[in-house]
This record gives C-alpha cells, sequence and structure tokens, in this order.
C-alpha cells in the first residue's frame, strides 16, 4: 500500500455560522477530514471568533484538526488547534510564540522548497504547496508543479500540503506526487449533491490510490 493523502478542507472566504453549521456538519460526517480550516476573509475579528465558537467543537467532536488562518491570537482565543500562516502574515517564530509548542504551525510555501525548507527548519508541521490549477476563492501568486511535491516527499519528513483549485476530475496527478494532504474548499462547498458526498469522494479517490501499488 503506498502513501495516502488526507482531506484538508478550507472554509468559504465568507459564510453565515448558524447557516453555515448544518453544511460543515455534513462535511465531516462524509469521511476522514485531517483538518478544518476556517479562512475568512474581509471580515472584522468578532466576525472570526463568532465562526470560530460555531465551528470549532464539530470539528474536534470528528477527530480532525481546527485551524484558523492567518491570525495566531484569534486561533488562541478561539482555543483552535493551530493556525495557518502565509508569507504575508505572521512570520513563523511570531505565530509558533503566541500559539505555543503544542499547536499546529503551517507555513505557506508557494513554489520554493527553499521557503519550505526555512520553515521546517524552524519547526513547523506542515509546508503548503501551490497553487496547481486556477481557484475560485482565491487569485494564485505563484503556480506550482507536482514534482515539487515529489521531491519534498522523497527528501524531508516535514508534511506536505497541495492548495490551489483542486477538484476531483484533476487532483489524481496530484495525489500521486504523494503530499500529506489535499486541500479543497469550492470542490466540496459547491458540490451540488452536498459536501457529504464529495468528501466521501475524495476519500475514495485516496482510498483507491493508495491501494494501486507501491511509491
Amino acid at each position: 500500500m503506498r502513501h495516502r493523502a488526507r482531506l484538508y478542507l478550507i472554509t468559504p472566504p465568507k459564510l453565515d455560522p448558524e447557516a453555515f453549521a448544518p453544511l460543515m456538519a455534513e462535511a465531516l460526517a462524509g469521511g476522514d477530514i485531517a483538518a478544518v480550516q476556517l479562512r475568512l476573509k474581509d471580515v472584522s475579528d468578532d466576525a472570526v471568533l463568532h465562526a470560530g465558537a460555531k465551528l470549532r467543537d464539530m470539528v474536534q467532536h470528528a477527530h480532525a484538526a481546527f485551524l484558523i488562518n492567518d491570525r495566531p491570537d484569534l486561533a488562541v482565543e478561539i482555543g483552535a488547534d493551530g493556525v495557518h500562516v502565509g508569507q504575508g502574515d505572521a512570520p513563523y517564530a511570531e505565530a509558533r510564540r503566541i500559539v505555543g509548542k503544542e499547536a499546529i504551525v503551517g507555513v505557506t510555501a508557494h513554489n520554493s522548497r527553499h521557503l519550505a525548507m526555512e520553515a521546517a527548519e524552524a519547526g513547523a508541521d506542515y509546508v503548503a504547496f501551490g497553487a496547481f490549477f486556477p481557484t475560485d476563492t482565491k487569485q494564485p501568486s505563484h503556480w506550482c508543479e507536482p514534482e515539487v511535491l515529489e521531491i519534498w516527499h522523497e527528501t524531508t519528513e516535514t508534511a506536505s500540503i497541495a492548495i490551489g483549485g483542486l477538484k476531483l476530475d484533476n487532483c489524481e496527478p496530484i495525489v500521486r506526487a504523494n503530499p500529506d494532504f489535499i486541500a479543497v474548499s469550492s470542490a466540496v462547498w459547491n458540490d451540488p449533491r452536498g459536501p457529504r458526498a464529495a468528501v466521501a469522494d475524495f476519500n475514495a479517490l485516496f482510498d483507491r490510490l493508495a491501494h494501486a501499488g507501491g511509491e
């Protein structure tokens, strides 16, 4: 059995926590989800705190890590499991100081193994490579090739995430490049069958490729 990817689910950039909570519950019922990142854009701190309080317990009860995008201070206030920081956000060292030694800190590396190695050597729990395809949720500033994931998997122990435009019908070559996690957002939330079916299909794909044979 080869390396098996896991799902890393990112929320829509805007949401009403009360209306969104049932959708999150559906997604969590669809199968294995390693982590959920709350990524809200152009909203107040209070809005992030409110959404975090509404979603945190159900995510953690499903044995998924609950992470906050950009803001280590809010991650601590919410009681999240950690934070994801981009290259333009709080530096890794500052994020780690704020959230503590036990929390998860992930770092965006774009398409750069150099940035990824710097983050890994500093102690990041994972590095995120992308984007691989155009995405509706964020305008990519960098494009990445699957080879970066393959090299990272072969040469380092720090976990990697593939992110950026990944959907059921295009992610198989990326999954075959052996990232630890596949990050998705609209591919789950915009699936006309609902998020539960989308999560189940991603897990079925990961299972199929994991059982397809050696590395």
